[in-house]
């Protein structure tokens, strides 16, 4: 079949497909700026400090009063489902002795387990983008979301360290026995709060 033949075909497909799948579709908003700020737990600190690992911060990222801020970059998110990406610039770094571990370039995934992936850098070499911080749903949660005025706000998300991240920090850092971080995916992060700004497409 002649491409000028197949691509009225093509097209009409395409229609049919976009119709079909209705309110759905339109549901999806692309996000394009905001912030995430999380509240460290101090058992995290506490944890940190007691190891003589000191945390910093990869700019643009703001950490203050036991908080901190990194800004949304982007991504997309279907109001109905809840599942999507958001994008964020920033990060932490852990550091002890010669050490230093920067976890970067967060992005929340809920397209699958809701998780915080992240990029790792070990003393300045890039290892990867691997999972960092599971998410727990604060307490109400429900769908559809909504955007107030072209704002999405989640407040009360739980953040504790996933077992990958757990296990990896634990190597890094050489911590063994009563001094490693558990790695069962209950170690607390903190909480987080989340604001970004969208619009349909």
């Amino acid at each position: 079949m002649r491409l000028k033949t197949a691509f009225p075909s093509i097209i009409a497909a395409v229609a049919i497909a976009v119709v079909s799948t209705g309110a759905s579709a339109q549901q999806t908003k692309t996000l394009f700026t905001g912030r995430t700020t999380v509240k460290l737990s101090s058992t995290f600190t506490g944890a940190l400090s007691s190891l003589n690992v000191s945390v910093g911060r990869v700019f643009p990222t703001e950490v203050e009063d036991g908080a901190a801020t990194f800004p949304v970059t982007g991504g997309a998110i279907d109001l109905d489902t809840a599942a999507g990406n958001i994008l964020h610039s920033g990060g932490l770094t852990l550091k002890a002795g010669t050490t230093k571990v920067a976890l970067q370039s967060y992005i929340i995934d809920t397209t699958g387990k809701p998780v915080i992936t992240g990029l790792v850098v070990v003393n300045g070499k890039l290892i990867g983008r691997y999972p960092l911080f599971d998410i727990k749903l604060p307490a109400g949660f429900s769908l559809p979301l909504h955007l107030n005025e072209n704002r999405l706000a989640l407040k009360g998300v739980g953040l504790t360290l996933d077992p990958w991240a757990a296990s990896a920090l634990n190597g890094v850092f050489g911590l063994t026995g009563s001094n490693a971080i558990p790695a069962d995916g209950t170690f607390p992060i903190g909480t987080a709060q989340v604001v970004a700004y969208g619009a349909g497409w």
